[in-house]
Order: structure tokens, then C-alpha cells, then sequence
């Protein structure tokens, strides 16, 4: 630590009501994905891990992701 003061607070810029209202639905949307992650924890503390058998391999998974993002994407000519 040191002796020197803490520098002053600069006054904060307020954004504007379109980029206020895109962080507050991102924050929601964080907030909900991690309750979603939550419950799960909380569903394998009590019940334990699924087995296997009703589980998803990751590949089927990853490659499901990988067509919902190329279907975002515009094709190239």
C-alpha cells in the first residue's frame, strides 16, 4: 500500500436509453441463464448424475450448435 491518495472519481457518462435497454435484456439474459445453470447443479446435488443412457453425447450437441449458427449466417457466394 501506499501513501498516496486514491485519485478522485471521475463523473460517470449516462448512456442512452437504447444502449441502457440492450445491457438491462443482456443482464436478464445472464441472469436467467445462470438460474438455469443453477438448477441443474441443484438437481444433480439432490439427485445425483444422470445416467448415460439419457444423457446427449457433446458431438450431437456441438454439431446441432454448429447448424444454428450457420444457419444465422448468410451464405457466401
Amino acid at each position: 500500500m501506499t501513501d498516496q491518495p486514491a485519485p478522485a472519481r471521475t463523473a460517470r457518462h449516462q448512456l442512452d436509453s437504447t444502449a441502457a435497454a440492450g445491457l438491462q435484456e443482456r443482464a436478464e439474459r445472464t441472469r436467467a441463464d445462470a438460474d438455469r445453470y443453477a438448477a441443474v447443479l441443484e438437481d444433480i446435488a439432490a439427485n445425483g448424475l444422470p445416467s448415460v443412457e439419457d444423457c446427449t453425447p457433446w458431438e450431437e450437441l456441438r454439431e446441432a450448435q454448429l447448424a444454428r449458427l450457420a444457419a444465422q449466417r448468410p451464405a457466401v457466394a
